[in-house]
């Protein structure tokens, strides 16, 4: 995805601004055909997995075995409640979940009542579920905190694509005499610092980090997380002083009130803002994703992916709106973002604003990510050739279920 954004960025912006728009939409089109026929071509090679219901049915369906239930008392013993291996055995592939004392009002769906406990009939999973599917959602509850935390960082870089092409629009954007880089081409820094971060993090960071953490992965994904969250508040933080000194400049050279002047700075001072943003990506952006995908139940991994997809969008309509408010409160003559004339508008106050939210929301993660409790699963082990498991007599069916949980 990043080379795609990568070619999008200078190939197809190339050609828009020198050639035209009609070859500038052509080429996308053109590519997007290709990728369909690639699709429909390679879906029969794909291994696919019969699929075990809807995620989102089970859900409601412990939400609503829980209310029928709320009367009911919870066992103090967890083994009491209601498990069903070969009904979860489609969605926990990998094991299955193992109970918690988190919102324990949930595990009333799984309470068997007398007149279930007697029945020989199938049960209904609109009034008695398995704990397994009570975890699911207990799961999903406690990750949605974490998840949140994410939009209001989309939020603060929306602007890469909006307030930083009108601050490169103004500025002396010449690689040569002939040759000016095009206003929207500027987020390639980015792009490149992303994809050259990804390497230098798996081969570097990792390793030196694991040293003093002794964890596998260098550093937890909570922890990328929180790391991505500060380097994007300094970025942010260092966009506001570019905007301060590219003004210092248009003052000095008196283009204050010339909207169409070029000002004498070179555009590669926007360049720090793009890496630093590229490597919050690094950390936050992949991080977020580790962790919706690891912590998400083993059925449920598409939407936790989907999640993470619903957290960019929702953070792009925050920042529209962030930047509506600032419009309506900041009037018309003191207007921190002004339309036509960016060298009288306050840019770096909108900057100041999202850090200052930043700082706030880094204070919210961190109390939800000291808060947040692993997913625990049971573990399906493989019965060696003599029966036996380190020491253990392993059941029937070769496997032994040990409670682990994850780290």
């Amino acid at each position: 995805m990043g080379l795609a954004t990568l070619t999008a960025l200078t190939v197809v912006v190339y050609v828009q601004e020198n050639v035209g728009w009609g070859w500038g939409l052509g080429i996308p089109t053109i590519a997007m055909i290709v990728s369909i026929i690639a699709f429909v071509m390679g879906s029969p090679l794909y291994k696919k997995i019969e699929p075990g219901g809807s995620p989102l049915i089970r859900l409601a369906q412990v939400i609503v075995a829980a209310f029928k239930k709320r009367k009911e008392t919870a066992p103090e013993n967890p083994k009491l409640l209601y498990q069903n291996k070969e009904l979860d055995a489609a969605i926990s592939l990998h094991g299955r979940l193992v109970h918690t004392d988190q919102y324990k009002w949930l595990d009333k769906a799984a309470v068997v009542t007398e007149s279930e406990s007697v029945s020989s009939n199938p049960p209904n999973l609109w009034r008695l579920v398995t704990v397994h599917r009570v975890e699911e959602l207990k799961t999903i509850i406690r990750m949605l905190p974490i998840w949140a935390a994410g939009i209001l960082l989309v939020t603060s870089s929306s602007h890469l694509h909006s307030f930083v092409i009108q601050q490169a629009r103004t500025m002396d954007r010449h690689l040569s005499k002939s040759f000016e880089i095009p206003p929207a081409s500027q987020s390639i820094f980015g792009i490149l610092t992303t994809l050259s971060g990804l390497v230098l993090y798996e081969r570097l960071f990792v390793p030196l980090s694991r040293r003093f953490t002794g964890q596998p992965s260098g550093v937890t994904c909570l922890q990328r997380m929180g790391i991505g969250f500060v380097i994007n508040i300094v970025a942010t933080i260092v966009s506001s002083f570019i905007e301060i000194k590219r003004k210092s400049v248009a003052a000095h050279h008196n283009l204050l009130d010339d909207p169409k002047a070029i000002v004498p700075i070179s555009v590669f001072w926007l360049v720090p803002q793009f890496c630093l943003h590229g490597i919050a990506e690094v950390f936050m952006s992949v991080g977020h994703l580790e962790f919706l995908y690891d912590q998400s139940p083993e059925s449920m991994r598409s939407t936790a992916a989907a999640l993470y997809w619903t957290a960019i969008s929702m953070g792009n309509y925050i920042g529209t709106l962030l930047v509506s408010l600032v419009h309506k409160y900041t009037g018309e003559n003191s207007n921190w973002l002004p339309d036509r004339n960016l060298n009288r508008g306050k840019l770096e106050y909108y900057y100041w604003l999202v850090s200052g939210i930043q700082v706030l929301n880094l204070i919210y993660y961190i109390i939800c990510a000291y808060l947040y409790t692993y997913k625990p699963i049971e573990e399906v082990k493989e019965e060696e050739e003599d029966g036996e498991f380190n020491g253990k007599k392993i059941s029937e069916k070769g496997v032994e279920l040990a409670r682990n949980e994850t780290a």
